[in-house]
């Protein structure tokens, strides 16, 4: 069998060609996600790169429809590379925990072992006194490294387990107070068994 021939056989045709239009959406719009969210996030150099990768895939995935308008199957592998690639690059992107994260407590009970906590974690953060529906609360702020947002809200929950808190992302700050490497103290007022 000689490579034409395998190119117009009805296992390319059906199988490989499908599979391949699906893993090549998969991979652009998976970049193409992770652009975005770099875009949003003001990482300016490294975005191009990616968009400029990315459409080249996009190119060869279309050429491949466009020569093939008569294969359903390529359709169906086109849609599920889009959905799967946008998936794929929210995951990545969550794994890469690029950026800053504005988190903000508001707790009506005493808020002091919070605020030791987070000076602890060399965290900058301001706390103001303000009125509530039912009475004063604390309103506390401090921007994290999204990396150590998951640890840095799971000991808010065991300090305060009834804080509201919202968190936003960041794109830039000023005058900031970050630890000075990989803090791993983040576990500090985590309880064993619980």
């Amino acid at each position: 069998m000689d490579v034409l021939s395998f190119y117009n056989s009805d296992v390319f045709k059906w199988i490989i060609l499908p599979t391949l239009i699906f893993v090549a959406r998969l991979v652009d719009v998976s970049l193409g996600t992770i652009r975005i969210i770099f875009i949003s996030r003001g990482v300016k150099y490294l975005a191009p790169l990616i968009g400029f990768i990315e459409i080249n895939i996009w190119l060869l995935a279309i050429g491949q429809i466009i020569q093939n308008l008569g294969n359903i199957v390529c359709y169906f592998a086109y849609a599920g590379g889009f959905a799967m690639g946008n998936l794929l690059g929210i995951l990545i992107e969550e794994k890469l925990s690029i950026g800053l994260a504005m988190v903000r407590i508001i707790t009506k009970h005493d808020a002091t072992k919070l605020i030791e906590y987070l000076k602890s974690m060399e965290y900058g953060m301001t706390a103001v006194d303000a009125e509530g529906v039912k009475g004063p609360v604390k309103i506390i702020f401090t921007v994290v490294k999204r990396a150590d947002l998951h640890c840095i809200l799971e000991n808010i929950e065991k300090i305060h387990p009834h804080a509201f808190y919202s968190v936003e992302d960041v794109r830039s700050v000023g005058e900031a107070m970050f630890p000075t490497s990989r803090n791993r103290r983040l576990f500090k007022y985590v309880r064993k068994g619980k």
